[in-house]
């Protein structure tokens, strides 16, 4: 591997290493001082170069991809504030579980502490939020420091793709020349070949292993199982998502209902056709029925479930809560789970699906199986149009193999109360790790952009405008989807909390109507859009997603009146099952 200079040999190893690792894409935005990664990347034949303008656009969409994949595509931005830029997406991906690689260009380090132009203290900038920090060595053309270089690209991929997954940062100073210029005598003609051109695949070997319980404590486990009255609750999936056949297995063993929250991986998908997944939860779980779906056993797996109502039944409930998480990870803020389980899930439910005995009670999965009955009844019973109609739409039209990508606010909860469990093969995602609504835009074509499944976003007005600059990526990194945008003018999620009846300052500080015309950003990025009525959504929506390239469809809405809905439907739902 010949280099004109030192900087441009030790990107070019970065790149390589990277590239013997596993990675296939990359997400630059442009910058001076990152010019050595920048045309490293651009000049490796096996990486897919995703060019953004910003870097918050830039790091959201890298998370899109990984959050699909489960696969890291690294970042790379030069000195300054364009690393700060990225913290949103590293948090993100902190409490998520993301895969996320942060290559960043710092000036040398004798200017650090200068007050030289662009530069800020870019050491351990994300704090704890990452898995791992290198502040990589200056550049030096020595078999050694090139073998410490290989050691440290391939540790990162292998950090930020371990158990649990997330971000990792490596900050890189360069000095001048950035460009790949020649400079006599700066690289070494002798240089030690291994270290110049690496090994055949990666540098470093990693062999990682899922945790797995010994044969006593799996026993213990499946002894607990052994009751008539449990339930399996999947939580938002750590990419790349539970194995459905380890949990249906165990679902079948058991006799358990499956609780699935839409992002679980398991609320869609053939399984749902020979075990009882229940969807509708969020709209009839209610301390009124908690003695006739008294648990005594709950497997619980996946983040914190979506659904405040589920999630304050399980605080309520006497039930045995075993929390499962490969990494050990404590995810339930009711503390009320009694047991915590270190093993991976998928290979524990397989496991135990053959080591549970029974007993099986059909008359427990009748009772979810009724409340799920008169759920989906009054929903397609219900006339009135409701912003949660255009979720359940969604779910039932979506091409397939689709790719859904529901916003934070209300797109996602009325997902997990009115996206009905079907056999189609969907994967739905979402950003739950802080439940931001910054991004939304740039994930979701992050998320499209690793596969050929169409895609849809269903967004509403606050966070479109937020992410509105994450659209260039349909041109720029050859993205298609279909938009969903939710206008209900302002912050309607705000109408579900109690400082709806204090107004002032309600709409002005928290509803915060804009009265935007996003009509403009068709011409703007070159797509097609148009505003639906909301009876009309579904025609409209059958018909967008048949056709090639973008389409916005915006929905406007009346907040206050979707919300009226939603609690006269649960208060019918509630009523009827307590008949």
């Amino acid at each position: 591997m010949s280099a004109p200079n030192r900087n441009a040999l030790w990107a070019r190893t970065v790149v390589d290493e990277l590239a013997a690792a596993g990675v296939d894409a990359v997400c630059i935005t442009p910058g001076s001082r990152s010019t050595p990664l920048t045309v490293a990347f651009a000049r490796h034949d096996d990486v897919r170069v995703f060019s953004h303008l910003d870097e918050r656009s830039s790091a959201y969409f890298a998370l899109g991809r990984a959050r699909r994949t489960g696969e890291v595509t690294p970042l790379v931005c030069t000195s300054g504030t364009a690393a700060a830029n990225f913290h949103p997406a590293v948090l993100e991906a902190d409490r998520g579980r993301v895969p996320l690689l942060l290559l960043t260009a710092d000036r040398p380090p004798e200017l650090r502490d200068s007050g030289a132009n662009q530069t800020v203290d870019q050491e351990k900038l994300f704090g704890d939020a990452v898995r791992w920090y290198r502040d990589v060595a200056e550049p030096e053309p020595t078999a050694r420091k090139l073998r410490s270089l290989r050691t440290t690209a391939a540790r990162a991929v292998t950090e930020a793709t371990g158990a649990p997954a997330g971000p990792v940062h490596l900050n890189f100073p360069f000095r001048k020349p950035l460009e790949p210029a020649a400079v006599d005598g700066d690289v070494p003609p002798d240089i030690e070949s291994r270290a110049v051109r690496g090994r055949d695949g990666a540098f470093v070997e990693t062999t990682t292993g899922a945790p797995e319980l010994d044969r006593e404590a799996l026993a213990a486990v499946a002894d607990a199982l052994e009751v008539e009255r449990g339930l399996v609750v999947a939580g938002p999936a750590d990419p790349p998502g539970p194995d459905p056949e380890a949990i249906t297995a165990l679902a079948h063993t058991t006799g358990f209902p499956v609780l699935a929250d839409p992002l679980s991986g398991l609320r869609f998908g053939g399984h749902t056709r020979v075990t009882t997944t229940v969807g509708g939860y969020d709209g009839y779980l209610d301390p009124r029925l908690d003695d006739a779906l008294d648990a005594e056993v709950v497997f619980r797996f996946g983040a914190s479930p979506t659904s405040k109502p589920l999630r304050k039944y399980l605080a309520r409930t006497d039930a045995r809560q075993l929390l499962v998480d490969p990494a050990g990870g404590w995810r339930e803020a009711e503390f009320t789970a009694s047991d915590l389980v270190v093993a991976d899930p998928s290979r524990l439910a397989g496991r135990l699906s053959r080591a549970v005995s029974g007993p099986d009670s059909a008359g427990w999965r009748e009772r979810w199986e009724r409340a799920e009955r008169i759920h989906w009844e009054a929903v397609d019973e219900e006339s009135d149009f409701f912003e949660g109609r255009l979720l359940a739409d969604v779910a039932d039209l979506t091409p397939e193999p689709g790719t859904v990508f529901v916003s934070n606010s209300m797109p996602v909860r009325d997902a997990d109360r009115f996206a009905r469990p079907v056999a189609a093969s969907y994967t739905v995602l979402g950003n739950r790790g802080t439940s931001g609504i910054d991004g939304i835009v740039s994930t979701a074509l992050g998320a499209g952009s690793a596969t050929a499944d169409h895609l849809t976003l269903v967004v509403g007005d606050i966070a479109y405008y937020h992410d509105m600059n994450g659209l260039l990526a349909l041109a720029r990194c050859d993205v298609d989807a279909t938009v969903v945008l939710v206008n209900n003018d302002g912050g309607g999620i705000f109408h579900m909390l109690p400082i709806e009846e204090f107004d002032p300052p309600f709409t002005e500080q928290f509803k915060t109507p804009h009265g935007l015309d996003f009509e403009p950003t068709g011409e703007l990025y070159d797509l097609e859009f148009a505003r639906v009525e909301g009876d009309d959504f579904r025609d409209a929506y059958a018909d967008a997603v048949a056709r090639e390239g973008t389409q916005v469809l915006e929905v406007r809405t009346d907040a206050e009146a979707s919300h009226q809905v939603r609690e006269r439907l649960k208060e019918r739902v509630v009523d009827s099952l307590l008949d």
